[in-house]
């Protein structure tokens, strides 16, 4: 059974009226304890399928690795002639075992439908097998693909699904300042009614929760050096019936202002492997990653590190920034690091200078296992 903590549920059991105000610190103290009461499974073993991410290279590297199973996806022959299909998002298929049971999430949807539903199917992802979804943090790159994907595959799904989404600002509307311009364009929101429409259930999870044999983090907390880096802007309130509600935010947000996206609801997947250790999935890591690694490992009380993979947002980042991050990501030695999406070409760069062992490329249709 899931064990679903919301911030009433974690409030009222610390004897606080619902509503009450409390500092970012205090609410973060609060959703430690909470966390403390998760019992964290353990699992055999976990296979990680990239669906979508930028490209696919159909020639990258098939080497082996001694601490991760490595499968690429090459040329696929098709009657329709059709390729997977590579664009500025990301999407993982996560299968895990724990004995004879397993479960089965998909991560994220990836910018688009279209290329989205296109990759399912050339590399047979079974929907109906799916135990339920998971949605990192609210950017179209990593929800666009959503409301297209149920209306295709909704009907083939379990009756029950549940979408677990950090927090309430997954629902904002966001928006970008093009080059040139003064004023920020739309760039989306993700309307609860859509999800309602295709009877899924959205469960917040500001604190960590447990997800078949996963942990989400739940809220990441700021500690170290990193800081957000330049992205989109946000928008708190609700309008026209989509939007997000204003409860917990800045005075400034609750005046409707459009305002730097701090991603305070943005969470990561994780997996405690049997024998191995933790493997951390950041998506995008806007709260930074390795901020993110720690809140993991406080969460799960593992102290191993033994992956981190996807993305980790130091693409638009200075190279000394970059370099620092790689430097204390050694010091917490991870067995694998698997980078995505918005990692960039610098990041990469970084890790063959200071930790080339610990290096593996990632293209569509790759599949990586990590087991006992």
């Amino acid at each position: 059974m899931h064990k679903l903590l919301k911030r009433r549920d974690v409030l009222r059991g610390a004897g606080f009226a619902i509503g009450t105000a409390l500092t970012s610190g205090a609410w973060r103290s609060l959703a430690r304890a909470a966390a403390g009461n998760l019992i964290l499974p353990t699992v055999d073993q976990l296979r990680v399928r990239v669906v979508l991410d930028t490209t696919h290279d159909i020639f990258i590297s098939g080497d082996p690795h001694p601490m991760v199973g490595i499968e690429r996806t090459r040329q696929l022959v098709n009657p329709k002639r059709l390729t997977l299909g590579g664009e500025w998002g990301l999407s993982l298929h996560l299968e895990s075992n724990s004995g004879a049971a397993a479960h089965r999430y998909l991560l994220d949807f990836g910018f688009t439908p279209e290329v989205l539903t296109r990759n399912i199917e050339l590399l047979d992802v079974d929907v109906a097998q799916l135990d339920g979804l998971i949605l990192s943090h609210g950017h179209l790159d990593h929800y666009g693909g959503l409301v297209g994907f149920l209306a295709a595959y909704r009907e083939r799904m379990a009756r029950e699904i549940r979408l677990f989404a950090g927090g309430e600002t997954n629902f904002c509307y966001s928006y970008v300042k093009p080059p040139g311009k003064d004023q920020p364009a739309l760039f989306g929101v993700l309307d609860r009614r859509d999800l309602a429409k295709a009877k899924v259930e959205t469960v917040l999870c500001e604190t960590p929760h447990v997800v078949g044999d996963a942990f989400t983090s739940g809220h990441i907390e700021r500690t170290g050096f990193e800081r957000v880096l330049p992205n989109t802007l946000t928008e708190a309130g609700a309008h026209d019936g989509a939007g997000c509600q204003a409860d917990h935010f800045t005075e400034a947000e609750r005046q409707g202002r459009i305002v730097p996206d701090q991603h305070w609801d943005e969470h990561a997947t994780c997996y405690v492997v049997k024998n191995r250790g933790l493997v951390v999935i950041t998506s995008c890591g806007h709260a930074g990653f390795l901020n993110t690694v720690r809140t993991a490992m406080r969460v799960c009380g593992v102290d191993k590190l033994h992956a981190v993979m996807g993305g980790v947002h130091l693409a638009p980042a200075p190279k000394d920034y970059i370099a620092q991050a790689v430097s204390e990501l050694k010091t917490l030695n991870p067995d694998v690091v698997i980078p995505m999406h918005c990692s960039g070409a610098p990041f990469i760069e970084a890790m063959r200078q200071q930790m080339p062992e610990k290096l593996v490329l990632s293209s569509v249709g790759s599949r990586f296992t990590f087991a006992a």
